[in-house]
């Protein structure tokens, strides 16, 4: 049997005595930060919110819609969680079908990507870990992509991002 001087804490942050008044709330019927013809996503947490902790985010997919093709991050974490429909999730390895409570990390450096090949819409959480400043990125990556070229190439790489489909033999 385990007991609590067995577990290893991160060391403390926090050293007042009282606690703070310092929750946020975000109400369910927030409109979207970012709307698109294919896509909805909102800033549940940010990197900015949670000192660069976590950044949560809700994304709603339409059908059929691409997401992201094969590629993985640096220096965070990448979790996936399916809150409605179906979303096919690349686990580096292979396709696998999310759906409703199903779930997918990706540890820091870890292939992956995600698409919605239904025709009805899905809803997923995105979580990465540390907190990154990942609103510019879903703010402009569909600009970015129409530019294409070195110009996606280095956007891309400045937000953690690395592609396959950019990245030369070795580089990797």
């Amino acid at each position: 049997m385990s007991h609590p001087e067995d577990f290893a804490y991160p060391p403390a942050r926090y050293h007042g005595t009282t606690g703070e008044v310092n929750a946020t709330f975000r109400p369910a019927d927030t409109p979207p930060d970012i709307s698109s013809p294919g896509a909805t996503t909102h800033y549940l947490a940010t990197h900015a919110s949670t000192g660069g902790e976590f950044g949560l985010y809700k994304v709603e997919l339409g059908a059929r819609s691409p997401g992201a093709r094969t590629h993985f991050h640096r220096a965070m974490s990448e979790s996936f969680y399916i809150l409605s429909g179906e979303l096919e999730l690349y686990n580096g390895e292979r396709w696998v079908t999310g759906r409703t409570g199903d779930f997918l990390h990706v540890p820091v450096g870890g292939l992956h990507a995600f698409r919605n090949v239904t025709d009805e819409p899905t809803s997923m959480l995105m979580l990465f870990s540390p907190g990154a400043p990942r609103e510019e990125y879903f703010e402009r990556v569909a600009e970015m992509a129409q530019r294409g070229g070195e110009e996606l190439e280095r956007f891309r790489v400045r937000h953690d991002s690395y592609f396959l489909e950019d990245l030369e033999p070795g580089q990797g």
